[in-house]
Formats: C-alpha cells, sequence, structure tokens
C-alpha cells in the first residue's frame, strides 16, 4: 500500500509545483501584455523608445518604459522572464508523467477506442507533443507566418486536428490534456526556442557595440501575442480531466476544443484591447464568447450518457471494462458494499440528487467496473476514507476492512 500513498503524494507535490510555477508565468505574461498595450507617447519621449506607462501598486508609482529594439547601453542589472515558462513545463510533463503515463490503464487507453500497452500510449504522446511543436514552428518560420490573420487560422484548425488525432487513440480524459500539453509546449518552446535566443543575439549585439537586428523583437511579439491568446484555453483544457462532463464522449472533443479556443481567444482580446484603449472596449467580444461557451455545454451535455437520457436521444453503446492484471471480479460481499455504498452516484444513472454524471466518469454499479476501478477504490475508500463523501452512505469500518482484504489479492 506504501506505493498507492507515494503515487497520491508524488501527484500532488508535482500539481503543486505546477500550479506556482503557472501563477508565476501567466501573472508576468498576462502582466507585460497589458504593460505593452498601456504604453503611451510623452514628449521627451527618444528615438527607439516605444512609449512609456506609469502604474501604481503597493503604495508606490512606478514609471516604466519600452525600448522598441534596446537601450544604447547595456544596463548593469537586467531581469530575465524565463524560468516561470521552463519550470510550468518541466512540472507539467512530470506530473503528465506521473499520472497518465505511470497509470495509463487507469487515465489514458480506453480499449474501445484502441487497444494499446502502456509504452506505446506514452511514446506515442511524448511523440505527438515533439512533433506539435515542430509542426507549429514550420509555421511559423515559413511565408505562411508573415501573414497574422492566416498562421492564426491555421494555427487554430491545426490543434482542432491535433485534438481530433488524441481522441481517436486515447481515453477522452488522455485526449484533452494531451491537447492543452500541446499548447502548453508550444507556449514553452516559443519562450525557449525563439523568444529567449533573440534577446541574446541583441545583447550580444549591444556588447559588441553594433546595432541589433530588430527582427528578433519582432518574432518575438509575434510568438508571444501567440501565447497570450491561447493561455486561457489550454487552462481549460488542463482543468478538464476533473470535470467527467467535458470528456464523456471522445466524438465532440474536437468540437468542444474549437469552442473553447474561441471563447478564450475573445475573452483575451477582449482584455487585449481594453488594456491600450478603454474608450475601444469590444464588449461584442463577451457575447460571442458566452454563445461558444453555452454551445460547449449543449454539446457536452447531449454527448453524455445521463444527458442523452434527459433529451430523449439513443443511448450511447456500452464498453466493457477491463480489469487491472491479476484481480479478478470481486466476491459478491465487495460487490454488495461497493454498490450499496458507491453505486447512487457512480452509476450510468445516479440516483443523488443534484448528480448527473457519476464524478470523474466512475462506474460502481456492477463487478466488472469495480474491479476496473479498484485502484481508485483503495485511495479513496481503504486509503484515505474520503469516499462516500462524508460518509453519506454510512459504510462501516467492517466495511472498508472487507474491501482491504480483496484488495490485497491484487496487490
Amino acid at each position: 500500500m506504501l506505493d498507492a500513498y507515494l503515487m497520491e503524494w508524488g501527484g500532488m507535490l508535482l500539481r503543486w509545483l505546477h500550479v506556482i510555477t503557472a501563477i508565476a508565468w501567466i501573472g508576468s505574461s498576462f502582466f507585460f501584455i497589458h504593460l505593452d498595450a498601456s504604453l503611451r507617447p510623452a514628449a521627451d519621449i527618444l528615438p527607439g523608445e516605444g512609449g512609456r506607462a506609469w502604474q501604481v501598486h503597493g503604495g508606490g508609482f512606478y514609471e516604466m518604459r519600452k525600448y522598441l529594439v534596446a537601450p544604447a547601453v547595456m544596463p548593469a542589472e537586467l531581469t530575465w522572464h524565463k524560468w516561470q515558462a521552463y519550470w510550468t513545463w518541466i512540472s507539467g510533463f512530470f506530473l503528465l508523467v506521473w499520472v497518465y503515463y505511470a497509470q495509463s490503464e487507469l487515465y489514458l487507453i480506453d480499449p474501445a477506442v484502441m487497444q494499446l500497452s502502456p509504452l506505446a500510449a506514452g511514446a506515442l504522446g511524448i511523440a505527438a507533443l515533439v512533433f506539435g511543436w515542430l509542426f507549429y514552428d514550420w509555421l511559423c518560420r515559413s511565408p505562411l507566418g508573415r501573414n497574422d490573420v492566416l498562421l492564426g487560422v491555421l494555427g487554430f484548425s491545426y490543434v482542432v486536428a491535433a485534438s481530433w488525432a488524441f481522441a481517436s487513440v486515447f481515453s477522452g480524459r488522455g485526449a484533452l490534456i494531451h491537447t492543452g500539453a500541446l499548447m502548453a509546449t508550444i507556449m514553452t518552446a516559443n519562450v525557449f526556442f525563439n523568444i529567449m535566443p533573440g534577446q541574446r543575439k541583441v545583447i550580444a549585439a549591444l556588447t559588441a557595440g553594433e546595432k541589433p537586428d530588430p527582427k528578433y523583437g519582432k518574432a518575438a511579439k509575434q510568438r508571444s501575442l501567440h501565447n497570450n491568446y491561447i493561455t486561457l484555453p489550454v487552462l481549460f483544457l488542463m482543468l478538464s480531466n476533473h470535470y467527467p462532463v467535458t470528456y464523456a464522449n471522445s466524438a465532440v472533443i474536437p468540437v468542444l476544443v474549437a469552442l473553447i479556443i474561441v471563447a478564450g481567444a475573445l475573452i483575451r482580446h477582449f482584455f487585449n484591447v481594453r488594456h491600450a484603449d478603454h474608450a475601444k472596449s469590444p464588449w461584442w467580444t463577451w457575447a460571442v464568447a458566452l454563445v461558444a461557451l453555452w454551445l460547449a455545454f449543449w454539446v457536452a451535455m447531449a454527448s453524455s450518457p445521463g444527458g442523452r437520457e434527459r433529451l430523449g436521444l439513443s443511448p450511447l453503446p456500452a464498453t466493457k471494462p477491463v480489469m487491472l492484471a491479476g484481480l479478478q471480479p470481486p466476491p459478491e460481499a465487495v460487490a454488495n458494499i461497493v454498490s450499496g455504498r458507491c453505486a447512487m452516484c457512480h452509476a450510468p444513472e445516479p440516483s443523488w440528487p443534484g448528480i448527473q454524471i457519476p464524478p470523474k466518469g466512475v462506474l460502481l454499479h456492477e463487478p466488472e467496473t469495480i474491479a476496473a476501478h479498484a485502484r481508485a477504490i483503495r485511495v479513496q475508500a481503504v486509503m484515505t476514507h474520503a469516499m462516500p463523501p462524508n460518509n453519506l452512505s454510512g459504510m462501516t469500518a467492517d466495511e472498508r476492512r472487507i474491501l482491504a482484504q480483496w484488495l490485497a489479492q491484487g496487490r
């Protein structure tokens, strides 16, 4: 049982680190986008300066100015904004390995979609992230990248197509998390392979007494803008694995991804424009974003088992659960405990008021599904007693011991 505790604690610590670094990265990214938009011309602006902004925070006033390429002389101290991005990706990648690759039978592999070994599933996921970045980078560097609107449309189509490809090989949960991971990889690689090298070349030119080439600043600006617009969709996709209504039906994942990208990008566009000029705030973006989110809600509900029944649609075809290696379907006593204490929520049609879809997509209404989720039962009902929540169904200590004895058979 020690390994189960280690998996839980390791996952929690990695998630904690990932959230901390993501807050730092996204916060600094949003701040600099806001700062760039709020720059204003001034009477004493020098050639090569892009503008100046005043801000107040924490009881102090701050004056900030931007150089379009670089100052004439290198400053003695220079703060680099890069490690927030790097550690967000590093922690996120290890979290992906820890949760989805190390426990691929639970979260990543769906035999009803494609029969994969854990090694093949992990290799496929990592290869997709690498290829995804290379293809995006090629698009940006190609002649197509000179047209920002065309590049945006191609990038949007590419991510939606990638979500379809992920949904064709992984579980719905795995498809959404890998789509988000692909976009996050693009964001971090933009910093590592484009933005930072360009800044280093500018500094090298200044140090050598040469005039820096403005093309590096333009390329960095384009990649930074991409990062800015896809941040909110990435956050949604990273959170989606906690909400089974988003991945209940893999067939609609590309539609959901497309709608979420539209909504998130439009919300960011509103703030980008508003920070530049409050008088030109494009309020219409909120209306379109809300329509996109409303459509995403209806698509998700109409494609989930419970939602289809409520709307009078035909039920989704049932899939046969896959047993964990070394564990047989539970005896009658175990099946009765779990179905009696847990199945009011974890059933195709939950009977608990207010629950329409089984939490986390976990079904515990029959022996085969109970065996398929043995690891989750170990963590939630035996190791921590977190389930049933607040022990609402009254699971006894003796019942938990019976579950522990059965689980010990499969180690």
